[in-house]
């Protein structure tokens, strides 16, 4: 082979070596500079957490602070960090964009578990476990015993917009209509107010509300008729993260701090005096 054959043969291995060489360099350094959140946190050292105020999870007290099982939960977990938690309140029909946005670093405010979500996000581990029930108004919603009495032409169910009670109502009672309200407390004044037959919720929230309006509401089915997995939120492709908050959690719910915290904010009205 002569001089000039064997310089173009080199020539050519070296570009062919070269360029995926140098695609794959440049991959793993752009690895190497993007941080996880975890470590982004550690920097700035504070927790960026969206919520959505829901009664008991997250709630203004009477001096306009936030309470509640989400915000303990947040605040043990930023505390366990070594940071300073900071909330992002967001309506909840827009916090997964704000997550993917990077307005926060993490939703912490019961939100279940669905497939549909996780396409978006990833989820932890469960911390938490909920399901929907009803609160309906004694006046128009006399006799009612069972979900097949509210699935009804002329039956008026309302929701909070975005929230997984939209879908348990659409799937349980598909022949009533639906009214969806940006904020929890629109939803609540629709039934108070008599202009709805019920409202679908998260519990224990209808509990608390048939205890609050005793002449108005009442409980018309027994527990809940659903049952959802809560989880914490993050970006996908932030395994670091994700890790740690699942060993965090299989932490705390071993000690049972968790369930002491769901104990007192679920099945007691001993905060109540936080909110008058």
């Amino acid at each position: 082979m002569g001089t000039r054959k064997i310089v173009v043969l080199l020539v050519t291995i070296a570009l062919i070596l070269c360029i995926p060489a140098s695609g794959f360099a440049g991959k793993i350094q752009k690895e190497l500079v993007e941080e996880s959140t975890l470590d982004q946190v550690l920097r700035r050292g504070v927790l960026r957490v969206g919520m959505s105020t829901f009664v008991p999870w997250a709630m203004r007290d009477k001096t306009g602070k936030l309470v509640g099982f989400e915000i303990d939960v947040a605040r043990r977990l930023a505390k366990d960090m070594g940071v300073k938690v900071q909330f992002a309140p967001t309506k909840w029909a827009g916090i997964i964009p704000a997550l993917l946005t990077g307005k926060f670093d993490v939703i912490i405010g019961g939100m279940g578990i669905l497939p549909k979500r996780n396409l978006k996000v990833n989820f932890s581990i469960p911390y938490d476990e909920t399901g929907m029930s009803l609160v309906a108004n004694k006046k128009l919603a006399a006799g009612f015993k069972s979900l097949d009495d509210f699935n009804k032409k002329g039956v008026v169910i309302s929701v909070r917009l975005g929230a997984t009670p939209v879908a348990a109502a659409k799937k349980y009672m598909p022949k009533a209509e639906l009214r969806q309200f940006d904020d929890e407390s629109e939803a609540i004044q629709e039934v108070v107010n008599g202009r709805a037959h019920a409202m679908v919720a998260s519990a224990p929230l209808p509990a608390f509300l048939s205890l609050k309006y005793p002449g108005r509401l009442f409980l018309p089915l027994k527990g809940t008729f659903t049952k959802e997995p809560i989880g914490f939120a993050v970006r996908k492709s932030d395994f670091d993260t994700l890790n740690f908050f699942n060993n965090w959690i299989t932490v705390v719910k071993a000690e049972g701090w968790l369930k002491e915290r769901k104990h007192y904010w679920f099945e007691t009205r001993d905060w109540e005096g936080l909110l008058k």
